[in-house]
């Protein structure tokens, strides 16, 4: 089985991510928050060129082929990742359940069987660790803050909150990596990961939602509406000047 499609798709989850998380430059409420999330950002970023980068390797394009030159279609990036944040408490609620997500996830692939797969993970660890910390902070700072705040966090976990089911999805494709020991297993994770969002979240006097419903297809490059419009903003000049070097 073919480990390309699955690094690409992880590539691609934190070159989105990463987009996303620089859109708030310049909007953020706080300097030192604005510096946190363009970090934050360039953290995200910077896995994407890994990810990426073994995808050549491995046959397949090089980081602005996968970057600039491939449609929304072509993306298997999970949908939680691409969702805009329409403000800072949407932001951060899709945040911190990545980051919880990511310092399970990363600590397991730092145990990869595949050796450069290990590597990117142990590296990606010690930033999602950080990342949690500094999301969770956050999530108990405007849950248990001001009644406004609170309000505002709760209604953005619920409408996130079905999002979170992809997370915990191997797809099939990953599967018998999966059971090679190459990729962590995603379903094994969500006890661990319910754990902690829950400890988080009462600590943040904030309800873990009981919303049932999910979507998915992000794997399968089934995407929101959101995506293209992201990905014409991200490619504009790379697509206008085709062939340009700088």
């Amino acid at each position: 089985m073919s480990l390309l499609p699955a690094v690409v798709a992880l590539g691609d989850d934190a070159l989105v991510l990463g987009q996303r998380l620089s859109e708030w430059c310049g909007k953020a409420p706080l300097l030192e928050e604005e510096m946190a999330m363009a970090n934050t950002a360039l953290d995200f970023l910077g896995r994407a060129r890994l990810y990426y980068g073994y995808a050549n390797t491995l046959g397949g394009r090089d980081e602005d082929g996968y970057t600039f030159h491939r449609d929304a279609r072509e993306y298997t990036n999970l949908l939680l990742f691409e969702l805009p944040g329409a403000d800072f408490a949407a932001a951060t609620a899709r945040q911190f359940l990545v980051d919880a997500f990511d310092e399970l996830h990363s600590a397991e692939l730092a145990n990869s069987a595949d050796a450069t797969l290990a590597d990117i993970g142990a590296k990606v660890h010690k930033e999602a660790t950080y990342h949690r910390c500094h999301s969770a902070a956050w999530m108990v700072r405007l849950g248990d803050g001001t009644d406004e705040s609170r309000r505002r966090m709760q209604q953005a976990l619920e409408d996130v909150w079905g999002y979170r089911q992809e997370l915990f999805v191997n797809a099939p494709a990953e599967q018998p990596l999966v059971e090679q020991g190459i990729l962590p297993d995603r379903a094994e994770l969500r006890a661990a990961w319910q754990e902690a969002v829950a400890t988080t979240l009462a600590e943040a006097t904030l309800t873990v939602p009981a919303a049932s419903w999910a979507v998915k297809g992000g794997r399968q490059g089934i995407h929101t509406e959101h995506l293209g419009v992201m990905l014409a903003e991200l490619q504009h000049l790379s697509r206008s000047h085709p062939g340009a070097k700088w």
